[in-house]
Formats: C-alpha cells, structure tokens, sequence
C-alpha cells in the first residue's frame, strides 16, 4: 500500500463516544470547553501532536494509538516499528522505513514483527487515508474514509525500543495490511506485489475489542488472522482529492480533505 494516511483529528472524545466510553467523554468535552475558552482569550497551550490532514509515512509522524496494554489511554507511536533487539541508532532508522506496514498473514512468522504480534497489538485510529489510482502514466489521490462518518480503526502492532546510544526509549507502531476489498481493488489498481491488491487492516467495532486479547495458544493466533476479513461493501467511501505532493501538491493542509474533479478520470465508484 501507499505511505500516506490520515491521522485522526478528533482526538479522545471522539474515540470514547465510539467505545461507549461516555464517563471519560464527559471529561474530555470540559477539556475541550476549557481549551476553546483559552483559545477565544488567545491564550496558547502547547500541543507536540496538531492535527495532521496529510502525511508521508517516511518522515515517521506520530498517531494516535490505542495499545492491548492500556485500550483506553491514548499515546503517540511514530510510524514505522523498531523491534526491541535492533542494536544502533543507524540500523534502527533503517529498518523503521522497512516497517511501516506488515502483511497480518505473516505477523507470527517474521523476525520485525513476532514479538509484538504477541504481546503487543494495538489500534490506530484515523479519520481516513489516502490510495493512488493509476491510469495510463497517471496517479490519482483518492481519500478513503467510513461511509458513516466514524474514525477508522486499523490493526497494528507496538514496539518500545531504546536507543543504547544516548538511553532514549522510541515507541513505534507499524500498521497492518490485509486482501483489498472490491473497492480498494477498483482504486488501488496496481499493487506493489503480483499476489493481490491491499489495503489497511481496518477493524469494525464488534471486534475491535478482540484484536487486543491475550494470545496464549496457537488457536488464539488463528482465531485473531481470522479477524482479517475485506471490509464488506458499503462499509468505506472515497473521492478524488487534489494532488497530494510534488510541485502542485498541496501537503498537508485542509485542502488535502477536499473532493476534486478531474476531467481526465475515468475510475467510477
């Protein structure tokens, strides 16, 4: 799949309301009073994760994620999964360009992924994210989102590693790829691998919770692959946006969110 993807701008509330969290929801709408009412007396507070409406997986932005561990605790995991027993600093910026994505078919089988896969699942939560449709020498931007208007949940999995250089621990995710269903395959036309069309592993809510269970057995390994079904139609929707980098890319802006038309193109959804 593609390196870019929408990080999720509702931030907690947003994602207490879909777990039926409404105690913590509560608290988190006065959070968001007080915050407005900074904000009309142009009082600043500091904020290290401000909303990302575009972003290129290479330069490793942090998102939101919800871990196995603590499911209701948002942290911030840079993109691209460092596994625990990377040695250098050298080594670990190599492998995290590596790691951005993992097919969850081979999860339990790969060196960078096994361990987490384990023990350390989680869900990353976006309000959508963005595929290219090819046609003739031409790419297409297209920003995929729920058709209900709900954030999306991708699978993932979480490392903690620490920089032995200078004592730093790095947490990282790396999210899941799964078999594209029949509209990711209409706009994802020319997949990397010659095997099948992909798309991100997105996780309805019935069984979000069951992506983060315990693994003890090989049966628990098989019951949590079996989860990775394609999204039933209906389920996702998606529109032609502007470009998104190069000259008349318009990075990440607001206007990265909006539909436009292109004479040229012929893909019909």
């Amino acid at each position: 799949m593609c390196y870019q993807v929408i990080s999720e701008t509702l931030e907690e509330l947003r994602y207490a309301l879909h777990r039926g969290d409404h105690h913590r929801a509560d608290e988190l709408q006065r959070k968001l009073d007080d915050l407005e009412q900074r904000k009309r007396k142009k009082v600043s507070a500091e904020d290290e994760h401000q909303p990302i409406y575009f972003a290129n997986g290479f330069a490793h932005p942090k998102l939101r994620t919800y871990t196995n561990i603590e499911p209701l605790e948002p942290q911030f995991f840079s993109w691209g999964l460092i596994p625990s027993w990377v040695k250098t600093e050298a080594d670990a910026k190599k492998i995290q360009n590596q790691t951005l994505n993992a097919r969850v078919e081979s999860i339990f089988e790969k060196p960078s992924f096994r361990e987490s896969a384990k023990k350390m699942r989680c869900l990353i939560y976006v309000d959508g994210f963005f595929e290219y449709h090819t046609q003739g020498k031409k790419k297409f931007p297209f920003k995929i989102a729920a058709n209900n208007g709900d954030p999306l949940a991708m699978a993932g999995l979480y490392s903690t590693w620490q920089n032995k250089e200078n004592g730093q621990l790095i947490k990282t995710i790396s999210i899941l790829t799964t078999q594209a269903n029949d509209l990711m395959a209409k706009i994802h036309n020319v997949p990397r691998d010659s095997e099948e069309c992909r798309m991100p592993f997105v996780l309805p809510k019935e069984i979000q919770d069951e992506w983060l269970m315990e693994v003890n057995t090989d049966n628990d390994k098989k019951h949590l692959l079996s989860l990775a079904q394609p999204l039933e139609d209906g389920y996702l929707t998606a529109y032609p946006v502007a470009q998104l980098i190069g000259k008349e890319g318009v990075g990440n802006s607001e206007e990265a969110l909006k539909k436009k038309e292109y004479e040229d193109l012929e893909l019909s959804l």
